[in-house]
């Protein structure tokens, strides 16, 4: 299984210490644990900053970055071991695991932090720290920092600047690695597969929530612990809804199903979304709505590369989108006027993608100094244009009426132009009609 290794996450706290400004400090808190019910919590997830920089897999912790320190940079106080609850609740680290699997340089007990960790901070002019991510963390901050001012009549100087800590982590996972895209790339693998399964699958008389599980069973399989985010599972009108959740309606013949579905891989998402028929057949209207989907995405692709800027993908799928609706009738008038007036919103309302990483919605700025950011190598990203015509919409002949289709695909950006991750899934409505017929004719 894919897996960063230890060696880069030393990497990135290095690099990101090179950043920091002399005798200054940086802290993390890692994710808490949420209640689902009771005494029932939800699987845990670590926080992907804290991730990022650490590898470290455990709730109740801190990380502390000191350039500089003589005994050590980088500070992580964890749970200490425990036999009677890591009887219940699994393995810990410990403080020596902390320094022999995961790089600390010095471990010490989360319960003594209050003790230690305002001694590490007191003398130090900067605390880089992502201020108003976490109220609680916020709070023990603003603890630890008023009681070196309760010392200050003693000597004691506590800093005098906070600092953004997000700034400069954030533009870091902006750029990935070639171990991070081993990584993505493995999701991405497992993802197309669990796409597939979930097509070869489908017909007339289940519901959304079997084609979750066919999904759900190859993410595991693949050794995926969960999905990215919540898998949308939308057939007929309900692939309108843009985050459909309840993945519980019936299949009907005729009718298209909308899969919005990725897993996540060593806390590095996929994300892909495909349409298809539930009989393994378009309709008219259905294959041209979504060859006309595919036809933006495919000019999309043609947009992304160094030196062009983020936002020349979105507006080459908004042209062809716009022209194919008035091709079909769906729209009315000049393309250009169309486009100026955002006509096109009533059928295509959101964004052509996203960042793509640690977070499925991934950290970085889009702009920078007010003028869109332009895309170098290394950055990912999904391409995911879609088309959505309403029940409701009286607008348009009934025939185009609950049509929803989006076509995603992740892609990295390399030196040439990009690089699409999950090529391996059928994106043609020949690739999707063989695949499905291919299918039925091996059950029958």
């Amino acid at each position: 299984m894919a897996s960063i290794p230890k060696s880069e996450y030393a990497r990135r706290r290095k690099a990101l210490m090179e950043q920091m400004e002399p005798n200054s400090i940086a802290i993390l808190p890692a994710a808490a644990v949420y209640i689902r019910n009771r005494d029932v919590e939800h699987i845990y997830r670590q926080d992907s900053d804290f991730q990022y920089l650490s590898g470290f897999p455990e709730p109740e912790a801190v990380l502390a970055l000191i350039p500089g320190r003589e005994h050590g940079e980088y500070v992580l106080f964890c749970r200490e071991r425990n036999p009677e609850r890591e009887l219940w609740d699994g393995h810990r680290a410990g403080q020596d695991g902390a320094i022999s699997e995961y790089g600390a340089d010095d471990a010490f007990p989360i319960g003594d932090i209050d003790d230690i960790l305002p001694g590490l901070i007191e003398g130090r002019d900067r605390v880089y720290y992502a201020l108003g991510t976490n109220q609680e963390f916020d709070r023990h901050l603003m603890e630890w920092i008023n009681v070196i001012r309760s010392k200050a009549s003693r000597g004691a100087q506590p800093p005098s600047e906070f600092v953004a800590l997000n700034h400069l982590l954030h533009d870091m996972r902006l750029f990935k690695s070639a171990a991070e895209l081993k990584v993505m790339r493995a999701a991405a693998a497992i993802s197309v597969r669990a796409h597939i399964r979930a097509m070869q699958a489908s017909r007339a008389g289940l519901h959304e929530y079997h084609l979750e599980a066919e999904l759900d069973y190859e993410f595991r399989k693949g050794g995926a612990k969960m999905p990215a985010y919540g898998s949308i599972v939308a057939a007929g009108r309900n692939g309108c809804i843009l985050h459909y959740q309840e993945n519980d309606a019936l299949l009907r013949n005729g009718d298209l199903v909308l899969i919005d579905a990725g897993c996540e891989i060593d806390c590095y998402a996929s994300d892909i979304t495909r349409t298809f028929p539930v009989n393994g057949t378009f309709s008219a209207e259905q294959k041209a709505i979504y060859e006309l989907v595919l036809e933006s995405q495919e000019a999309a692709f043609a947009e992304i590369g160094p030196g062009k800027h983020w936002n020349l993908a979105h507006e080459a799928t908004v042209k062809v989108i716009t022209a194919g609706l008035v091709r079909l009738g769906l729209l009315h008038g000049s393309v250009d006027e169309l486009i100026a007036s955002e006509a096109y919103k009533a059928f295509y309302m959101h964004r052509a993608g996203h960042w793509l990483g640690m977070d499925v919605h991934d950290v970085g700025e889009y702009k920078l100094g007010g003028e869109w950011r332009v895309l170098e190598p290394g950055m990912a990203l999904t391409v995911e244009p879609g088309i959505y015509i309403a029940t409701d919409n009286a607008d348009v002949p009934k025939k185009w009426r609950g049509i929803g289709i989006r076509i995603e695909d992740d892609v990295v950006v390399t030196r040439k132009g990009c690089d699409i991750l999950t090529e391996g899934l059928p994106r043609t409505v020949a690739e999707v009609e063989a695949l499905m017929a291919a299918a039925r004719t091996q059950a029958a």
